[in-house]
């Protein structure tokens, strides 16, 4: 059975499946990354406010100190990043990902609060700056895992997906805040600037309002053997009898792929120590490494998709606009900003369990792809200019290059900008999640700061061939999935080894879980055995 917007079910699913908990705890966790995305968006425009300027002695430094004094805000930051998700990994395997959510929020939020009270003291801001990234760092390892571990296997990529959308859509208040602090605020006002550091702590402050309302995830409750538990967690978010027979086969998946697992890396229930040595023994495995290379080629995709270039000729390069008469950049980055977000929440919300992982990336990537040629095409014929009047043909050229960012800030949305978040989050077992959130978060951050140090120097050497250069790419990423990528939609987690060409000897447990007895046509209760009837919550 199938329902608008979900994957084809494993097995038959009871309605109560798809109930509000399990919405709730997605859009709770979530939030984290709004201040992920909010915090990429707003610093670029804050430190260079008149004020901050002012405060923090940047108006007393020749220009190269003032622009070594940016440099270290942005990459004090993505350093934070990469080694917050780096150390979250202890954190998610010894306390678990609910707890890691917690240390990542206070972390975040010492940052916040830091970057908004001093007065003169830069040193303050630069902690801050740290701090944060280690939080968003974190959130970026542990959200998405952890709500592919609660999530239905029908809706794992909508829930998986509100990742992006909160992301883009905290990346627009960013861009917005600004907008009304610099329309609306004298910049001679401290306040221009502690507005937007103040912001980031609203999101974070809703995630932990949201926090109590979490439960603990079930699957690593069970790689813990803390099996009763992990059945009432099921029960609750399944919401459904916790001697249902749903259940009942969620937690034998679960169990029978982690004892298996064991007994090909660590043996019984393994010692912290034991663990990481059956770990790194397991992710070296044919069937294995492949997953690893796989998020990492993933997030280097989407870091050279050119939407970096994009972003840099939105912000920093009002030729394309001022060439159609278009002269508030700033307002039409916005609603560039916007059209990506609505593009992020319309097919993650709707699409993505229906049109799965492969075929939207690549048809995302060859749409983008286009758009950036006629950039590249329009900027070589056209040389569009600030300060001289454009010609009848350049105007109509300019409206098409107008559009085609705004395709792009569409298309994109459906395809790599998120889906590398979801896969990485639903292709590994139980016993390496606790490495893969973070090996994809540091992904993320590599990535990133290699493509925004060589953006500036590409754009001064290559000019309109940065456009060219990204669009092939972005060829090339779309025959790479069609190659690499597996779809993955409504598979359960059991089900990823076999499809990554790892399979188990003797992993039956599955199988046996469905063969306890058979399924009721219209999905109603089934009595799992005696050892799995625990007091309900």
């Amino acid at each position: 059975m199938t329902g608008f917007g979900r994957a084809k079910e494993d097995r038959p699913t009871p309605a109560e499946v798809y109930n509000r908990r399990v919405y709730a705890s997605a859009l709770i966790v979530s939030l984290g990354v709004m201040a992920y995305g909010y915090d990429s968006a707003f610093i670029g425009t804050t430190i260079t406010q008149s004020s901050f300027k002012r405060d923090f002695g940047l108006s007393k430094m020749s220009k190269a100190q003032q622009n070594e004094v940016s440099s270290n805000l942005t990459s004090i930051y993505s350093a934070g990043g990469f080694f917050g998700a780096f150390f979250m990994f202890f954190s998610l395997e010894l306390l678990g990902r609910k707890k890691t959510i917690i240390i990542s929020d206070i972390i975040f939020i010492i940052g916040a609060v830091l970057c908004t009270v001093p007065t003169h003291q830069l040193g303050l801001v630069y902690a801050g700056r740290l701090f944060t990234g280690l939080g968003v760092g974190g959130i970026a390892a542990v959200c998405p895992i952890y709500v592919s571990e609660l999530a239905p296997p029908a809706i794992r990529g909508r829930l998986t997906g509100f990742f992006e959308s909160f992301y883009q859509v905290g990346a627009v208040i960013g861009f917005w805040i600004n907008y009304g602090v610099v329309h609306n605020i004298p910049k001679t006002s401290s306040t221009a600037w502690r507005i937007p550091m103040g912001v980031q702590l609203i999101p974070a402050a809703l995630l932990a309002i949201g926090i109590p309302f979490l439960r603990e995830s079930p699957v690593w409750l069970l790689k813990k053997d803390r099996t009763e538990e992990a059945y009432k967690v099921y029960s609750y978010y399944r919401n459904l009898p916790v001697d249902h027979q749903y259940i009942h086969e969620d937690v034998m998946f679960v169990r029978g792929q982690i004892e298996h697992e064991r007994s090909v890396s660590t043996g019984a229930r393994p010692t912290f120590g034991a663990f990481i040595k059956g770990a790194a023994k397991e992710a070296t495995l044919k069937g294995m490494r492949n997953r690893f290379a796989l998020v990492f080629i993933m997030f280097m995709w989407q870091a050279w998709s050119g939407a970096a270039a994009i972003n840099y000729l939105s912000e920093d390069s009002p030729t394309i606009f001022n060439s159609i008469g278009l002269t508030d950049v700033t307002l039409w980055t916005g609603v560039y900003g916007l059209i990506k977000a609505g593009g992020s929440i319309i097919f993650y919300t709707f699409f993505v369990d229906s049109f799965g992982r492969k075929w939207p990336w690549i048809v995302s990537s060859l749409g983008c792809a286009v758009c950036q040629y006629y950039l590249a095409g329009y900027i070589a014929v056209a040389r569009p200019s600030a300060t001289s009047s454009p010609s009848a043909s350049t105007i109509a050229g300019g409206r098409a290059a107008t559009a085609a960012i705004m395709v792009f800030g569409a298309t994109w949305s459906c395809g790599a900008n998120g889906l590398p978040w979801i896969i990485s989050a639903e292709i590994f077992p139980s016993s390496l999640r606790s490495i893969s959130g973070p090996f994809a978060g540091m992904s993320v951050w590599l990535w990133t700061f290699v493509v925004t140090k060589s953006l500036p120097e590409m754009y001064t050497s290559m000019g309109y061939g940065v456009y060219v250069f990204f669009a092939t790419m972005l060829v090339c990423a779309s025959i790479y999935a069609f190659f690499f990528i597996h779809e993955t939609k409504g598979l359960r987690i059991d089900q990823m080894d076999e499809l990554f060409g790892f399979v188990r000897p003797g992993n039956n447990y599955a199988a046996k879980a469905m063969e306890d007895g058979e399924f009721n046509d219209d999905g109603s209760e089934r009595k799992a055995p005696p050892e799995a009837r625990v007091e309900a919550v």
